[in-house]
């Protein structure tokens, strides 16, 4: 007897559903096993986060982070571990405990290799024309309380106000949160 749907029929219709009802299953796909979306920014939580080649304490440090509040994506989830990437590219492998729901970001570090004289403006309102307020060194680490998918209203050594979404790392093109 021959089956009333060939598997590419069951694929295509199982697309299908989910495209119709508003793509609910597709987005769930974008999730961890922790319900939360996959990937999305933290931070470090410790002064001293070992990451490590594979998702548990068997493994073999790669790295240890020395700073509190660096910014870090979680890209992928297993049991209590997060593979995090940082800024600069490096990923591995460190334990949710160590890990911060508190928003920071880097000031653009695309733009550490520039040198000298290399500055993102941080200014008094979510504006290109409004006050200048900071200029702020590429690579350094600010605290982010809100976005609007254009700025970030972001705090750097006791300096609050405005960056440009599109000059730091921590916040995705277009994400707006509070």
């Amino acid at each position: 007897m021959r089956p009333l749907l060939s598997r590419a029929s069951l694929v295509l219709l199982a697309v299908a559903l989910a495209w119709s009802a508003g793509g609910d299953a597709l987005a769930q796909a974008a999730k961890g096993a922790s319900g939360l979306p996959l990937p999305r920014f933290v931070s470090l939580k410790s002064k001293s986060v070992n990451l490590r080649i594979g998702p548990s304490l068997d493994y073999a440090v790669a790295w240890r982070y020395l700073k509190p509040g660096v910014p870090v994506e979680i890209i992928q989830e297993y049991d209590n571990w997060r593979r995090i990437r940082d800024a600069d590219g490096t990923e591995g492998w460190v334990n949710q405990a160590l890990l911060s729901g508190t928003r920071t970001a880097v000031a653009a570090p695309w733009m550490r290799a520039k040198g000298e004289g290399v500055f993102v403006n941080m200014r008094r309102d979510p504006s290109p024309n409004s006050n200048l307020v900071a200029r702020i060194q590429p690579g350094v680490v600010v605290k982010v309380d809100q976005c609007n998918g254009e700025w970030c209203h972001a705090e750097a050594d006791g300096t609050d106000g405005w960056i440009s979404q599109g000059e730091i790392w921590g916040a995705y093109p277009g994400e707006a949160f509070k």
